[in-house]
């Protein structure tokens, strides 16, 4: 007889132990009455052993007809007994936009291809009214009209910038496009300054000889230097021969075939003496450098044109004809792109502005 106890008492035991590891499935919601347009959390526990694979329920927009489902939290596990047990959580967000009494059908979940179902839930939608007259909560407001936004400056900056920059662009476009189709020639007239007479050419020269004092600076040769080569330069212009590249003697000798003597006597003994200094290392006294200064002065002042001494001389103009390059053809026409897209641009930007302002 003991022994059918015991039998009987471990057969409870195990029953007891296998219920104990079966699989529950249970569903609450946070809220059961909402208003339209608030949310509602519905949590789905499934308490399992470790070893076993859960499917919860996969729902699209809706959990039933009237109650759309916005929000599928991650599933969240937790273990228990040991590992032993698992005790799995999915969390529902939805919400209505009509009221009325929803009856919201148990959730079924596959446990190794078996199903179990949670009980069945209940959520009342409650349409809102917004009172008037808070001191007359029975007065409603009616449905209001379509408002115009207030007027601000700051939203129509973009247009006006637009609008300001649309006419020297398109200014700008008409220019390019005005030049590109007129393929004439340029034409451009310029000034030249007359070149001045020899004698004055030359007596600036020395004037800006004498304002530099070099020779008292103990610079002879640099001196005697830049004198020659002045009066060389203003004989090649006024008689028409390269005393740049002669000697001084043969520069006397060419002069002499065309100026009286007593004009030329003054220049030899400048050219015999500018020769001293610059190869033989002569040093003339101050005297000797005054004279020779003044010696060029009249040599000058003897031998230059009389018909042109008071003459003044005027600019000349000269037209120069240019033909335009390919070069410039090309920037005429990247330029005119540039400025219809940005034509362009601005006026589809300034339409959107005002079509969304108005729309």
């Amino acid at each position: 007889m003991k022994r059918y106890l015991f039998l009987i008492t471990l057969l409870g035991m195990l029953t007891g132990k296998a219920v104990a590891q079966s699989v529950t499935v249970d569903a609450t919601i946070d809220s059961l009455q909402i208003y339209i347009g608030d949310q509602a959390k519905i949590k789905l526990q499934v308490a399992l052993d470790a070893d076993k694979r859960a499917i919860f329920p996969v729902y699209t927009d809706t959990l039933v007809s009237g109650v759309e489902i916005i929000d599928v939290a991650k599933p969240d596990t937790q273990y228990i007994n040991d590992d032993k047990r698992m005790l799995i959580t999915q969390e529902y967000t939805v919400t209505s936009f009509d009221s009325a009494l929803y009856y919201l059908p148990p959730m079924e979940v596959l446990v190794d291809n078996k199903a179990y179902r949670s009980k069945a839930l209940a959520l009342k939608v409650y349409s809102m009214n917004v009172p008037l007259d808070p001191e007359n909560p029975e007065q409603f407001f009616g449905p209001k009209t379509v408002m115009q936004p207030p007027f601000v400056w700051e939203d129509w900056y973009g247009i006006i910038t637009c609008g300001i920059l649309l006419i020297p662009i398109a200014l700008l476009l008409i220019y390019l496009i005005m030049r590109i189709c007129d393929n004439k020639p340029i034409i451009r007239k310029v000034k030249v300054e007359p070149k001045l007479p020899p004698h004055q050419m030359a007596m600036k020269e020395i004037e800006r000889i004498k304002g530099e004092k070099v020779w008292q600076k103990g610079q002879s040769k640099e001196y005697y230097t830049e004198l020659t080569d002045i009066l060389r330069t203003y004989i090649k212009e006024r008689f028409g021969f390269n005393a740049l590249e002669m000697t001084s003697s043969e520069i006397i000798e060419k002069l002499l075939e065309m100026q009286d003597k007593e004009a030329i006597a003054d220049l030899r003994s400048l050219f015999e003496t500018a020769d001293l200094v610059k190869f033989a290392k002569h040093n003339p006294l101050m005297n000797e450098n005054d004279a020779n200064l003044i010696n060029a002065i009249e040599f000058i002042n003897e031998t230059k044109e009389k018909e042109v001494e008071n003459a003044k001389p005027q600019p000349t103009e000269i037209t120069i004809i240019e033909k335009r390059s390919l070069r410039t053809k090309i920037l005429l026409g990247i330029g005119i792109v540039v400025l219809s897209v940005a034509l362009i641009g601005s006026f589809v930007y300034i339409g959107m502005q005002l079509y969304n302002y108005f729309a």
